[in-house]
């Protein structure tokens, strides 16, 4: 493969000609999804594969054979120029390279971009400066997806925490002046208000454990029917008509190995999605199915969760399962969904959502056997 845009050159042992590529173990560098530029032990851009033109819009033939400050002129955030900053052909010979920072073409556009500084022996002269390039835009995306996480979280715990402190506030003030059903009712605001915070807390939880890969699943055997037997009389208790839940059992099932309090807290998201955001009958059906691996299918359950309500728009589906989704203004933070898909997919299942006979929202999640290997 080659590099540069003139004749051959002998650097290091190996062979390489000016073309704009080179060879490493096999791959193009046109092939890498960052962008590459590197520069000859004189300055020289002798590589600027497609990445790096896409992201910087400087074209390829642009850059190759021109000095590394010329082809890519890139500022600091304060209008310095970095090359002249950074100085990667002098300076201490025991550096090997620049961090990754935010810089600025000209234009303004804005790049990511560190610098590897190759030498033959660990003191000598730098043979190569190897620069990586990439967009702001992925980075841009989770910086918003972490503001409007600290916004959401802020504007849920301004509400249950200005109650508790207002109801705690007037009884310690005014205590002689409340009657004992008063009280009650205060304090009975203020647990509700304390629960509502630690619930939030423990979704913030989920949420840090499912995007770092560390939500545990601690494998019991899990009695599913009982399960939804028990968030159903859970809305009964607080409500709810007994007749606007149907269950369906198709037995036999099979023994089914999962975190209890997970699944537990999947069946009670998605049914009180259904009541609070669905209409008519919620239909809860559990039956036996087999897992989507198509490599290793295997023996699994399958929880269908239906409702009878407007259901959910076509060009919303895809975004369902992702942060901050609301089916509708009727409260919540948008992250319950989330969580549920990255619970079922820890315990090795799927979930999909689409739309029931009655034209509401149905959501159905697979979950395999899961039985610990000494019982396999």
């Amino acid at each position: 493969m080659s590099v540069g845009t003139s004749g051959p050159s002998q650097v290091g042992g190996s062979t390489e000609s000016r073309s704009g590529g080179s060879d490493c173990c096999g791959i193009d560098p046109d092939d890498l999804p960052d962008g590459l530029a590197v520069a000859d032990e004189n300055g020289r851009v002798i590589c600027f594969n497609a990445a790096a033109a896409r992201i910087t819009a400087i074209a390829k033939d642009a850059a190759l054979g021109r000095p590394l400050e010329l082809a890519l002129p890139l500022e600091d955030l304060e209008g310095r120029r970095w090359w002249t900053l950074t100085d990667p052909y002098g300076g201490l010979a025991i550096r090997v390279g620049q961090p990754e920072r935010n810089l600025l073409l000209p234009g303004g556009r804005e790049v990511l971009v560190s610098a590897r500084y190759v030498r033959r022996e660990p003191t000598g002269p730098v043979r190569r400066v190897v620069v990586t390039i990439r967009g702001t835009e992925a980075r841009r995306r989770t910086e918003r997806s972490h503001a409007e996480l600290i916004a959401t979280v802020a504007h849920e715990l301004r509400s249950p925490l200005t109650s508790v402190k207002g109801f705690t506030a007037t009884l310690l003030a005014k205590w002689e002046r409340f009657t004992d059903d008063q009280k009650r009712l205060m304090l009975e605001t203020v647990d509700a208000d304390a629960n509502r915070v630690t619930r939030l807390i423990a979704e913030l939880l989920d949420i840090s454990r499912i995007d770092s890969g560390r939500l545990e699943v601690r494998r019991q055997p899990v009695d599913i029917p009982a399960a939804v037997g028990r968030h159903i009389h859970a809305h009964t208790s607080n409500g709810q008509a007994p007749d606007r839940f149907l269950v369906r059992i198709q037995q036999p099932l099979p023994d089914l190995w999962a975190d209890p309090d997970k699944i537990d807290q999947v069946l009670g998201n998605l049914l009180e999605n259904a009541v609070r955001h669905g209409e008519g009958t919620v239909t809860i059906e559990v039956a036996s199915a087999q897992t989507k691996n198509a490599e290793n299918p295997a023996k699994g359950t399958a929880v269908t969760v239906t409702d009878e309500g407007p259901g959910i728009p076509e060009d919303s589906m895809g975004r369902v399962f992702t942060r901050f989704w609301r089916g509708s203004k009727r409260g919540g933070t948008g992250l319950g969904l989330y969580i549920v898909k990255g619970i079922v997919e820890a315990h090795g299942g799927s979930i999909t959502v689409g739309r029931g006979p009655g034209g509401g929202a149905e959501f159905r999640f697979i979950l395999p056997v899961g039985a610990p290997a000494y019982l396999a």
